[in-house]
């Protein structure tokens, strides 16, 4: 379905309010002061879904002493043993403050780095270990409960396509609602910009799918 066609109602609504949203928010002194509550950091209204902005997250933030270009590459590559006792299924490290994701293979011989974007505000944010339990070619999209009742102009299901939040393809973790996902708004990554989820590139999101099974190790620290 194309992105400029919506079918759906209540997508047309959100889709509506997406344009008007991002137009305030980029238009004028006072929408550009808006600060996140949990963080005390600017925020910016994301663009459009036609441009490639997804429904899990309205806002990004805009931190002017961040350069969110530097967060990987002052990521040194570190040791798996300090966070897992054993690489079998292989693991991931999602490490929020440094919003990078390292992947390490089963036999230890191959070690990935990725640029990630991270939940927005502490209260999104989930850490501790869980695993992968689903893989998913092509994931559709459907907002929480929670984000029901923050976002009711939100559709209730987004297909796979361009303007789903989870791009090309996603990870289920054991966690109810946690995924690590692709995105189709490449300015979400290297920032908190999620409803939650850990995002990726979607060509980084096609190398971490092809990598990983059912059972990968996960740890979010």
């Amino acid at each position: 379905m194309s992105a400029n066609t919506p079918s759906d109602p209540g997508r047309r609504r959100f889709l509506a309010s997406s344009v008007a949203l991002g137009a305030a928010g980029l238009a004028g002194p006072v929408a550009a002061q808006a600060v996140d509550p949990w963080t005390g950091q600017m925020l910016r209204r994301i663009l459009p879904a036609a441009a490639g902005a997804t429904p899990d997250a309205g806002v990004v933030q805009v931190d002017a002493a961040q350069d969110n270009r530097r967060n990987v590459s002052s990521f040194r590559m570190h040791d798996w043993r300090p966070y897992f006792s054993t690489l079998k299924n292989g693991a991931i490290l999602v490490d929020l403050t440094s919003r990078a994701l390292s992947f390490w293979s089963e036999d230890g011989n191959d070690f990935r780095l990725f640029p990630t974007s991270v939940p927005v505000s502490p209260d999104l944010t989930r850490t501790g270990r869980t695993e992968i339990i689903k893989k998913v070619e092509g994931p559709s999209w459907a907002p929480t409960p929670e984000m029901k009742k923050r976002n009711p102009e939100w559709p209730d299901f987004v297909p796979p396509g361009p303007d789903n939040p989870m791009g090309t393809h996603a990870l289920w973790l054991s966690w109810q609602y946690y995924r690590i996902h692709g995105t189709h708004d490449t300015r979400k990554i290297g920032r908190k910009s999620s409803n939650g989820c850990i995002g990726l590139y979607n060509e980084h999101i096609v190398q971490l799918y092809n990598l990983t099974k059912v059972g990968t190790q996960v740890l979010v620290m």
